[in-house]
């Protein structure tokens, strides 16, 4: 297994991106969302995938398989602008483009916890949200995590947003938190189980949880088991929630920038959305505007 396929990432340097209508949308509300908050909120294992356009399922019911591990999500770039990054990939078997995916035999949540009655569902993404990984070292790391492939054990060097801390336990106190990945496991529960010191995180979902849909994995909030005016989902891929733009927080992609304070940003946004009955009231009045 390559490396890469370990960890879902956007990539860093900025390319040229196919847009979806969609993805306009998601990209003027972060625009929305940064002017209400003063321009301040959207400051800000790896990614191979096809090029081009990730499309909300059409009404047919066949489920899509997933393919070889391989494919990964691009991400909102610096500068407000929503890019779907196209890089050399390898060969992934064929998927019918028509195919949305099939309801779910089985949720992915488990009953909700009684100490979180009355709360909203707060869905939050990993790599390039909460955190940077890379396989070459990075001399000030917060996380050293060893990952086995193919029998040889490879050091990832994870690197944590600024304010994260922070961030994680005020969504802690407001919310029923799930994180939910592309990345494999192997990866990303070792990195949660370091990033999560407060056990933020009710639930954790990896790559196998997401659907493959038109070269992208997407996190289907339908499959989730809880009511979806009361999901919202963080994420800096707008492929990964390309079935429910209308429930997403967008978020820039984070590398490397120490003086990026976006994450503390978005606290009193989400204090105020916390108070709502449910997430359109708040989510659509900024994207209209």
């Amino acid at each position: 297994m390559d490396n890469t396929s370990i960890i879902t990432q956007v990539s860093n340097p900025k390319e040229e991106g196919i847009l979806s209508c969609a993805q306009e949308k998601v990209s003027q509300c972060n625009i929305s969302l940064k002017k209400q908050r003063n321009r301040s909120i959207f400051s800000s294992l790896f990614c191979c995938f096809r090029s081009y356009s990730v499309e909300p399922p059409t009404s047919n019911n066949n489920s899509s398989p997933l393919p070889p591990l391989v494919e990964e999500n691009g991400g909102i770039q610096k500068g407000d602008q929503t890019q779907a990054l196209t890089t050399p990939s390898k060969m992934v078997q064929s998927v019918d483009n028509k195919s949305p995916p099939a309801p779910p035999a089985k949720y992915l949540l488990p009953e909700l916890k009684v100490s979180d009655y009355g709360k909203m569902c707060v869905v939050i993404d990993l790599d390039e949200t909460l955190v940077h990984s890379s396989f070459k070292p990075i001399n000030n790391a917060d996380f050293i995590v060893p990952v086995e492939i193919d029998g040889t054990i490879h050091q990832v060097y994870v690197l944590k947003r600024p304010h994260v801390d922070e961030f994680l336990q005020k969504m802690g106190e407001l919310f029923e938190c799930v994180l939910f990945t592309a990345s494999l496991a192997k990866y990303a529960d070792p990195v949660a189980d370091l990033l999560d010191r407060w056990g933020v995180f009710n639930s954790r979902l990896f790559r196998e949880s997401c659907v493959f849909h038109r070269g992208n994995y997407v996190k289907d909030l339908s499959r989730l088991g809880r009511e979806l005016s009361k999901v919202i989902i963080i994420d800096n891929s707008p492929a990964s929630y390309i079935f429910h733009p209308e429930n997403a927080v967008p978020v820039q992609s984070w590398f490397d920038d120490m003086t990026d304070t976006e994450l503390l940003d978005l606290i009193p946004f989400f204090e105020e959305l916390s108070k709502e009955e449910n997430v359109y009231n708040m989510l659509n009045k900024l994207c209209n505007r």
